[in-house]
């Protein structure tokens, strides 16, 4: 070959690699991402994982309509990727078998899948279902073509068990061993009691008229009570059931002299029929019967008495301590009965195994301007009915309830700064984390402070578990021993508990059923890292802390073997769509089902974590979020977004959307190329709107030194409180080229005089010590320099750029007057701006789709106008 041949064939090499890479580039080419495609996005949650760890269930989401898809739940093979979809699902209910099936109802109809043999069986008409795991048995409450209803006992995947007609209400006792059911058979009705392994020989216990409903169990199946109901659905008498010595005794209000007179027994969500440990006590509530006012012509006027204990909208939502429900504890054995609440001591705790009750009195201290008061608490024996002062002047403290171990020997409570165990038997109190050496109080959400907190105890009660800002200690409720069982401080890791997947405490009049940890075995914990890492890990007391999966993403919704070796978890990121991954080992990660794989398609944005300092040298960190079509030789606008603390949103992904409650939508800003920017924000007690001004600018000021944006195009928002925060910044500073404060409280003066109305109470709340505005006792009386030095309002004066507020005009959150006295004061003053009032929307605009559209147009119009001189939209400009 010579050399022109050569020449040739160089030339057409070149020709073809570069043919081939103009092909692979216009392929491979990203699109950019227009509202048009938004309807795609859906949103991820994870269900239930089958017991043979082969199958998951999963939820996909989508907001608007006429979108992708429609709500549908899935079953999918995590290896083989075999899915099954039901549209308009929810997943209640819902469960994998022992035997490799699902079980799922949708609009009435049960659907079993044979998952190994790709089968589906339609159960019609099913009202109810409970899948019994120990027994493998589905129990299903079926209306039959009669429009009666009755109950079949099946295995999941064969043949029918048991079945019983005319059934109105069933129940399965808590370990699967028994099956109560209420029957209803030429005008009787009758309860029956039957053991799941000889179904074909039931007992009745009772049979009358009278319906019987609400079956309640002891927690060892040792007995079972129910009420007795007329055809009203009026509560007759209560039934209690001794399944040991298989006696029945009746609680007959009308039979006991002692009853209170126009008094009846009452149910619901917080009133239920609770069994003792020990069969002696059956605890149940009674309600004052509702008398029914005749309508007179008198007036409606409302009396508001300086010496109230609570304001009246507070007084009229609670209502009076003579109308709340009464606990009283019913004797069977010894055939009476003894009141446990009472007027004076209202409210109730009790210990696990009913064998303690606490009492107190919400009203003690008031008036009082806390959101909680202070009370007395008194603990009551409920075999004797002794009653001891436990707690004198308490004062509830955010994340510490008064909880009790599990055997109910010990009470838990925080005071001064300090978990305090008090010893039911030594009738003793003390002090278990003042020598430890770590501060077990701080800063627990945006604005308050409070304790860290407890997740539960040991399963053996005698040791109860505490946080810190970063690690879990296990300390002896006699404060004898205390151990730091993670190095969270140390590692920059804040580790808790991870209570997501497991059982948290079922509700127990005013307090709850708090959870146990078997410390002897491995147990799960969910870490946070300050450098923005999430991700979970085991625990055990040979190995300590061994990460599961640790990395820059966020992670939500462990699912878990019994031996807590495999793992199937939701992790995401800004610019990664949530994932469905299977873990197995350190090494070994497999996605399951990716949501949103569209997204690959389109320019999307970047997250970067921000270091920065205050004034104050306080380190403190900040979001970043890089425009979709990011070009380092640009200079971009950017929009800095506000409220207390904003750095976890580091790994979160928000879906692209035109239809935002509070108009605000980060993705979307990047998509317009924008920066965006959420600084944390460190509030100091008496002075929280100069530190955020300080925290605020101080972040910006990090970014434009990158040299990513131009300093005259720069934006402050902020919703709610963040409007708050963004109306005083901009007060005191000619940083930013406009802002947007939406839901904002500009006067606390006004706000603090204010009566909540999603609360009903005072305002005043706000503004104590850790909380709000931190401003501790002071009030616009005694201190209205401070107040006025904090709001908005008295600053308006030196606000100098075009500022666009909004407000729902039923906002019961954020009192509208406090958007329109802004407004009104800076038309007064002569500034630039615009406000727009939603009718019928509340603090977000969460009731009209519309709505949202219109406030997300109107603020990228607002944006667009003055950081990036686009035309301005007639409402901007036009005035009247």
């Amino acid at each position: 070959m010579n050399i022109k041949q050569n020449l040739l064939v160089l030339l057409l090499l070149v020709f073809s690699i570069a043919t081939i890479g103009r092909v692979s580039a216009q392929i491979n080419q990203k699109q950019n991402l227009t509202p048009a495609a938004f309807s795609r996005w859906g949103s991820l949650s994870s269900g239930k994982v089958s017991p043979n760890e082969k199958w998951v269930s999963y939820r996909m989401y989508y907001q608007n309509v006429g979108g992708k898809g429609t709500d549908s739940l899935f079953v999918r093979n995590i290896v083989s990727h075999k899915t099954y979809s039901f549209t308009s699902a929810y997943g209640d209910g819902s469960a994998f078998t022992s035997d490799n099936a699902f079980i799922l109802r949708v609009n009435g109809n049960l659907q079993i899948i044979d998952l190994a043999n790709d089968k589906v069986e339609i159960v019609q008409e099913v009202q109810q279902q409970v899948y019994l795991a120990k027994l493998n048995l589905l129990v299903l409450f079926v209306k039959t073509d009669e429009g009666k209803y009755k109950l079949i006992v099946r295995s999941p995947l064969g043949k029918q068990i048991a079945a019983f007609s005319d059934v109105t209400s069933f129940s399965c006792s808590p370990n699967e061993k028994w099956l109560a059911y209420n029957t209803k058979k030429n005008g009787k009705n009758a309860v029956y009691l039957a053991e799941f392994s000889k179904l074909t020989n039931p007992k009745q216990l009772v049979e009358d008229t009278a319906v019987y409903d609400n079956f309640s169990w002891h927690k060892d199946e040792k007995a079972l009570a129910f009420f007795k109901k007329s055809t009203a659905k009026v509560i007759q008498s209560l039934a209690f059931y001794n399944l040991e010595n298989n006696k029945l005794f009746e609680f007959d209000p009308f039979k006991e002299t002692n009853f209170p007179l126009g008094w009846e027994v009452y149910v619901d969500g917080s009133n239920q029929i609770n069994i003792s440990d020990d069969l002696q006590n059956v605890l149940f509530s009674i309600k004052k019967q509702k008398n029914v006012q005749p309508v007179t012509g008198k007036s409606k006027v409302e009396i508001w008495n300086f010496s109230d204990s609570w304001v009246y909208p507070q007084a009229q939502r609670n209502g009076s301590a003579e109308d709340w429900a009464k606990v009283i504890a019913w004797q069977p054995l010894k055939k009476s009965f003894i009141p446990i609440t009472t007027n004076e001591l209202s409210r109730l705790q009790v210990t696990t195994d009913l064998d303690y009750a606490i009492l107190s009195n919400p009203k003690a201290y008031e008036p009082q301007f806390e959101f909680h008061g202070p009370r007395d608490y008194y603990l009551l024996n409920l075999k004797t009915f002794e009653r001891d002062l436990l707690l004198e002047k308490h004062k509830k403290i955010e994340g510490a309830e008064i909880f009790t171990s599990p055997k109910g020997k010990y009470v838990a409570y925080f005071r001064d700064g300090n978990w305090w165990i008090y010893d039911v038997t030594l009738k003793s109190h003390t002090n278990i984390t003042e020598s430890i050496g770590a501060s077990f109080f701080g800063l627990v959400g945006d604005q308050t402070d409070g304790a860290f907190g407890s997740p539960g105890w040991s399963t053996m009660g005698n040791e109860i578990l505490l946080y810190d800002e970063f690690d879990i200690w296990v300390v002896k409720s006699d404060g004898t021993n205390a151990r730091r069982i993670t190095n969270g401080r140390e590692q920059g890791i804040k580790y808790r508990l991870d209570l997501k997947n497991d059982y948290e405490g079922r509700p127990l009049y005013d307090g709850s059923i708090v959870k146990q940890y078997d410390l002897q075995q491995t147990i799960l914990l969910y870490g946070e890292g300050k450098d923005g890492k999430t991700g979970y890990f085991r625990w055990n007391a040979g190995k300590g802390t061994v990460p599961i999966i640790y990395k820059d993403s966020y992670f939500k919704s462990l699912l878990f073997d019994s031996k807590k070796e495999k793992f199937i978890t939701i992790e995401e990121r800004f610019d990664l769509p949530p994932r469905l991954i299977n873990i197995k080992g350190s090494a070994e990660q497999k996605t399951i089902f990716q949501s949103n794989p569209h997204h690959d398609k389109f320019n999307w944005g970047r997250s970067e974590l921000i270091h920065f300092q205050n004034s104050k040298k306080q380190n403190l960190k900040g979001v970043l979020f890089y425009p979709a079509n990011y070009d380092s030789s640009k200079k971009y606008p950017m929009v800095v977004n506000i409220y207390g603390t904003r750095s976890y949103m580091l790994h979160r992904y928000v879906n692209p959307s035109i239809e935002n409650q509070a108009g605000f939508n980060h993705t979307l800003l990047t998509l317009n190329d924008y920066f965006v920017f959420m600084p944390d924000i460190l509030h100091e007690d008496e002075n929280v709107g100069p530190s955020t001004l300080d925290c605020v600018v101080a972040g910006t000021k990090r970014v434009i030194d990158m040299g990513l944006v131009d300093p005259k195009k720069i934006a402050l928002t902020g919703h709610s409180f963040g409007g708050y925060e963004t109306a005083f910044v901009i007060n005191h500073t000619n940083l930013f080229a406009t802002a947007i404060a939406s839901g904002a409280i500009t006067d606390l003066t006004r706000r603090y005089w204010t009566v909540g109305i999603n609360t009903a109470m005072p305002e005043m709340w706000r503004f104590s010590k850790g909380k709000g505005w931190r401003m501790g006792d002071k009030t616009p009386i005694s201190h209205r320099v401070d107040f006025d030095r904090n709001s908005p309002l008295g600053s308006v004066e030196n606000l100098n750029i075009p500022l666009l507020m909004w407000t729902g005009k039923e906002d019961t959150q954020v009192d509208p007057y406090q958007s329109t006295s802004y407004y009104m004061a800076l038309r007064r003053l002569g500034k630039k701006g615009v406000f727009l009032q939603y009718p019928k929307e509340g603090h977000t605009l969460y009731l009209d789709p519309v709505n949202q559209k219109d406030i997300t147009e109107r603020v990228l119009q607002w944006l667009g106008y003055y950081l990036k001189g686009e035309q301005p939209v007639e409402w901007i400009t036009k005035t009247n």
